[in-house]
């Protein structure tokens, strides 16, 4: 079985119907990605198509030099900022990192089977974006540390930092939906 680097060097190399099979591998993670990030379906479902065209796109820039993963999101991250500055242009995008979280409700289809599952949902969905953002590409994609921090362009410390506060305020969440208090 090829990897996902050998695979995407195919695709770089003009051999672009093995991109079926990246897809294959990665879109569903993809859009868990992006409806955590948006809890939005629709929006998650275009951006994974976005991701995609622009992997595509710029294949000639896959160095192979990282795992495949980091460069789609990456790529994904980018698609997300793109999205986010063209629907709200008055706020930044630094700020909207920083931003408090909707208190809307995620919608009814997004409910999990197991109570568990849908207090953590609620609970990750009250996150900052940029909370939600590095508790998802470490703990829900497997993203190591290191490629978050390329990512993010910080170091790996700040990361760690950055994690260690998502998963701090995740739990104070948790626990207050859990109490009722949410």
């Amino acid at each position: 079985m090829l990897t996902d680097e050998q695979v995407m060097a195919q695709v770089r190399d003009g051999r672009v119907e093995m991109l079926a099979l990246l897809f294959e591998r990665h879109h569903i993670h993809l859009f868990n990605f992006f409806l955590r990030l948006s809890a939005e379906r629709p929006l998650s479902e275009d951006l994974v198509q976005e991701v995609f065209m622009r992997i595509l796109k710029y294949r000639l820039s896959f160095r192979g030099d990282s795992r495949f993963t980091t460069w789609m999101f990456q790529i994904g991250r980018n698609c997300f900022i793109d999205h986010w500055r063209a629907r709200r242009p008055e706020v930044s995008i630094d700020d909207a990192w920083e931003q408090e979280p909707s208190p809307l409700p995620l919608p009814q289809d997004l409910a999990e089977s197991e109570q568990e599952a849908d207090l953590l949902s609620r609970a990750l969905e009250r996150l900052p974006l940029r909370k939600r953002e590095v508790l998802l590409l470490s703990r829900f994609q497997g993203l190591k540390y290191e490629e978050i921090a390329g990512l993010l362009a910080c170091s790996v410390q700040s990361v760690k930092v950055q994690v260690h506060r998502a998963l701090h305020e995740l739990r104070r969440h948790y626990l207050g939906l859990q109490g009722g208090n949410g």
